[in-house]
């Protein structure tokens, strides 16, 4: 074999078996294929002036390349099994918040000491959610800021380069069995390997869908998030950003009885744009440098929705929504909360009036001619809820930037090693279906390393 284990992807996951594997002390040769670039050459070309839509680029500097989408995110690794996935299920509960932590120490000793560690333990806030018909989920929280999160990407890197092979603009077409491994193919070639390790995230969906059809293995299909990203003034959020760092509220709403969550909280951070296969979307990121922090706060709310029968595309719902969005707004639209429940589009004069100066240039509009009227009904009575327990989130100027969609790959068939039935070959982080964040996709890579390296001893 031209390797022992080959890695396809280098996101979260892909990276920290690789890191596993490096340190083993048995000498595995080990490659890893990414469709994108190296970290220093990942530039996305719209600067907002001379280029303002996506053009397409051979691999999409946001969303591939090493780091994986989340490089540039704002480096938010939450160790807890209440929410980013359900690797628990399949090794544990116990195994999986030990895996999460040693990746944290990973980071520490890579770039990130003297960042902080915030907790749900002990605080009065739940009580105060729970008087209001919210619920706080339990979570630690490392904070790396996507500032920091670059840096130990960076350092990570640089050891890794050393001692595994990287082959960066080099899609993986196709994956085939063969006598005691697998033969991976690629434009510039074939190699073979002992085992493989998939680690595509969720940019990698579409893909992964083809290879387990190629190889008959099972899928079923998965849920899509849909919603808005909040900004406002940060002092509305301090008591609980203060403490918490990021808090994970879930309202049920009246109307319907669906489930509305806060996401990616982003303390004195900035909204940005998202772009995926050429559908612009909405984010958040936040920094650990104070020089580069806001006044405002941003997080997403979130609404999930599962289809099964007779239509199963989650993902393709999501994409539709997204798409209507930048049809009638060219990408990004902002709207002012109070100008929503007026039932009026909000337009550059009142955008300018605002006493919210948007972190992100984005198109006035009317987010209710782009989201189904359960998910904008849910929504809106969730910002009435946060209003209790943090006064000022349902006033005028609060802005909702539309749409927040995450996508989700469909959950592949794996047994509690994250092994399918062809024996050496992993699926893991969120491009298995099972992991949904930073911290339980890097935990399932440090796994499967540790189950391959157990089998050469």
């Amino acid at each position: 074999m031209d390797y022992d284990v080959i890695i396809i992807g280098a996101g979260p996951g892909g990276i920290y078996a690789a890191y596993e594997l490096a340190n083993a002390d048995h000498g595995f040769k080990v490659a890893v294929f990414e469709s994108g670039k190296e970290l220093k050459d990942r530039k996305c070309p719209i600067d907002g002036d001379k280029i303002k839509k996506c053009i397409g680029c051979r691999s999409c500097s946001i969303m591939s390349g090493f780091g994986g989408a989340g490089a540039f995110s704002d480096g938010k690794y939450n160790i807890t099994n209440d929410f980013g996935g359900t690797l628990h299920e399949h090794i544990g509960k116990e195994k999986a918040i030990e895996l999460m932590n040693y990746v944290d120490e990973i980071n520490l000793s890579h770039g990130g000491e003297g960042t902080k560690l915030y907790s749900t333990a002990n605080t009065s806030l739940r009580k105060k959610c729970m008087q209001n018909k919210l619920l706080l989920l339990d979570a630690s929280v490392r904070h790396l800021g996507t500032d920091i999160n670059y840096v130990v990407l960076e350092n990570l890197y640089s050891e890794l380069k050393e001692r595994v092979d990287f082959r960066f603009l080099t899609p993986v077409r196709h994956i085939e069995v063969e006598d005691g491994g697998y033969r991976i193919i690629t434009d510039e070639g074939s190699y073979t390997c002992s085992k493989c390790i998939v680690s595509v995230g969720r940019s990698g969906s579409k893909w992964m869908e083809e290879v387990c059809g190629e190889l008959d293995i099972p899928t079923e299909s998965n849920r899509v998030d849909i919603g808005v990203r909040v900004e406002l003034p940060a002092e509305l959020f301090s008591h609980l950003t203060d403490e918490l760092y990021e808090s994970k509220i879930v309202y049920r709403t009246e109307k319907f009885e669906d489930k509305v969550r806060t996401f990616c909280m982003n303390p004195r951070g900035s909204v940005v744009n998202e772009n995926t296969t050429g559908i612009v979307t909405v984010n958040g990121h936040s920094y650990e440098d104070p020089a580069k922090q806001t006044n405002y706060t941003n997080f997403a709310l979130l609404v999930s929705k599962h289809f099964s029968v007779p239509f199963k595309d989650s993902n393709g719902y999501g994409e539709s929504i997204a798409r209507l969005s930048n049809m009638l707004g060219g990408g990004v639209i902002v709207q002012r909360f109070g100008d929503l429940i007026r039932g009026r589009r909000t337009n550059h004069k009142r955008l300018s009036d605002s006493f919210v100066t948007p972190t992100l240039k984005a198109e006035p509009g009317d987010l209710s001619l782009v989201l189904p009227k359960r998910i904008l009904d849910g929504i809106i009575e969730m910002i009435y809820a946060l209003d209790k327990i943090a006064p000022g989130t349902a006033n005028d100027d609060t802005l909702l930037y539309g749409v927040e969609v995450k996508f989700y790959n469909m959950e592949v068939s794996i047994d509690d090693h994250l092994e399918t039935q062809h024996k050496g070959l992993y699926i893991i982080g969120d491009g298995s279906g099972v992991t949904h964040s930073l911290s339980h996709a890097s935990a399932s890579g440090v796994f499967v390393a540790r189950e391959i390296i157990e089998q050469a001893v």
